[in-house]
């Protein structure tokens, strides 16, 4: 039985690991000015492209991979070999890629599982890694679903923005649009619980913030075994200078393994504009 593992590119799972641990990734697309783009394919937006947008108050929206598109990726899928197929993609509440999803698997020749992370970005693409690793052990396709699932739910995924406008403009805020008011006076820190993005704390500076969310990711990992990664958006010195903290912080944790450092990509930077950092932390089974 032959296990196919698929996921979205919101999940920020580099190309190069997707090649060579045979995930296939759905792209999900982003609008600049009047130009559509496909996210993490050669010649779509790049994060770069995306920040200078926002900066320029560009107009920037997102859309989801229609179901005939993801059934098309299904069908290439089940003719390359497999015989079930775990799909596993960001927030149902953030986005409609699951639903397309879950359209798309009516319409398979072979079971779909999709998979709902209720996370985002690094937070998604550890369930997906999860769902590798247990394919590659031989697992049935609900054993697959069911470790992307676990590991979904045992990260915690933090982030710190500039400002919440560009959540907001999104409708992606949720409960954190009470913020909105104040947010020209505090740097705010939210939390994605139960698949929505939500308030956590609020702090007076972006050093403070970068501080907290260290302080907050270690707490997150306790003394368990964490594999941990820091995001961001046009700010990779920011982003530096969390993941050492993390390093130093949770050494006995992550027990050689290196604090993962990406930035995000243009569908999800578009939700939180530059000077974005987050950080995910995993506990491993």
């Amino acid at each position: 039985m032959s296990v196919a593992v698929v996921t979205d590119s919101t999940a920020s799972i580099p190309a190069e690991v997707a090649a060579s641990r045979d995930i296939t990734v759905i792209p999900l697309q982003v609008v600049i000015g009047a130009t559509s783009y496909d996210e993490g394919v050669e010649g779509g937006a790049t994060p770069q492209m995306l920040a200078e947008a926002l900066r320029r108050w560009v107009p920037v929206s997102t859309s989801r991979p229609n179901p005939e598109v993801m059934a098309r990726v299904y069908g290439a899928v089940a003719a390359a070999g497999a015989d079930e197929i775990v799909s596993v993609h960001l927030s149902a509440e953030l986005s409609g890629t699951f639903e397309s999803a879950q359209l798309a698997a009516r319409l398979a020749s072979v079971p779909v599982h999709p998979v709902d992370s209720r996370q985002v970005g690094v937070g998604t693409g550890f369930a997906v890694l999860a769902a590798a690793d247990a394919r590659d052990a031989g697992s049935s396709a609900a054993a697959v679903a069911a470790a992307a699932t676990r590991r979904a739910r045992a990260t915690t995924s933090l982030f710190y923005v500039d400002t919440l406008e560009y959540l907001r403009r999104g409708g992606r805020v949720g409960a954190a649009a009470a913020l909105v008011g104040s947010a020209l006076a505090v740097k705010p820190l939210l939390k994605v619980e139960d698949g929505r993005v939500g308030p956590f704390e609020k702090v007076r500076t972006a050093t403070r913030a970068l501080a907290r969310l260290a302080d907050l990711a270690v707490e997150a990992a306790g003394t368990s075994p964490v594999e941990v990664a820091v995001a961001h958006l046009a700010s990779p010195e920011r982003a530096a200078q969390l993941a050492t903290l993390l390093a130093g912080r949770l050494t006995d944790q992550l027990a050689g393994r290196e604090v993962l450092v990406g930035e995000v990509g243009a569908v999800l930077g578009a939700h939180v504009g530059p000077g974005m950092v987050a950080v995910s932390v995993a506990r491993r089974d």
